[in-house]
């Protein structure tokens, strides 16, 4: 029997919104949404994706790149919200919506697809990101995290596809035009990867089953696709064609988890 539908598309990938397909056979969730409810109907659009068809929105934290649309769209469709208990304490716009509350340490199963969150270091109430598995397929989920824990690494071990952040270039970041409080925040134990962080990440998790590698979350001041697909392939000793960057102004092609 051949393995049946496991792919992701990106709706848009960026600090101005972020949001994340997956559709695991019949079962579609969608990660964070940082998008008005158009936005995301448009965009939805190119991938023939329809929101009405959703399970369940995925929440990482509750930044408004993030989680900026999650209620609005939650409530125009009747779809569940999953996410922690800080991250829904941490905001006051959940009326009519139906939370559910995930341990950031503990799995559990949407459909067809299971759920692995874990906990990331970041400036939120109680943040965490995700990997999933279908059919023994695994894709990872990375972003919004200040630093390289054991814990991360061991989370993202021997996934075949894995969508991880490469905020900023630490040159660019220093030289930008952020103040130097952003700057510190960002470039921070508990802000966001760093070209030359995400590279270490990769050179420490087991890849050994990656075939597809997408660079998330790029900083529009203060990083560039060229700089972050150069550090990545340093770390890859190769430049594969199955390493590329998410934009943050449209929406990726779907991309098979195999």
């Amino acid at each position: 029997m051949s393995p049946s539908t496991f792919r992701f598309a990106l709706l848009g990938s960026g600090s101005r919104g972020n949001a994340t397909v997956v559709q695991a056979g019949e079962t579609r969730v969608l990660i964070d949404c940082g998008f008005a409810v158009r936005e995301v109907v448009a965009r939805g659009k190119a991938l023939d994706f329809d929101p009405a068809r959703l399970d369940a929105i995925l929440v990482t934290h509750e930044h408004t790149d993030h989680v900026g649309g999650v209620a609005r769209l939650a409530r125009a469709y009747g779809i569940p919200v999953y996410l922690t208990g800080g991250t829904a304490a941490a905001r006051d716009d959940w009326d009519g919506c139906a939370l559910q509350r995930l341990s950031p340490h503990q799995s559990f199963w949407l459909g067809e697809l299971e759920v692995q969150p874990f906990p990331v270091p970041h400036d939120a109430r109680e943040p965490c990101q995700f990997t999933f598995v279908h059919e023994s397929r695994r894709l990872g989920i990375v972003s919004d995290l200040g630093r390289i824990t054991p814990h991360v690494v061991r989370s993202l071990d021997a996934c075949d596809a894995l969508l991880l952040e490469c905020n900023h270039d630490v040159a660019m970041l220093a030289a930008g035009p952020y103040p130097e409080s952003l700057k510190r925040r960002v470039g921070g134990d508990f802000g966001h990867l760093s070209n030359v962080q995400a590279a270490g990440l990769l050179r420490s998790v087991d890849r050994s089953r990656l075939r597809t590698l997408v660079l998330t979350h790029l900083s529009e001041k203060n990083n560039t696709p060229a700089l972050a697909r150069a550090a990545i392939c340093e770390a890859l000793d190769e430049d594969p064609d199955w390493c590329v960057c998410a934009e943050q102004d449209r929406a990726s092609v779907w991309r098979d988890v195999a």
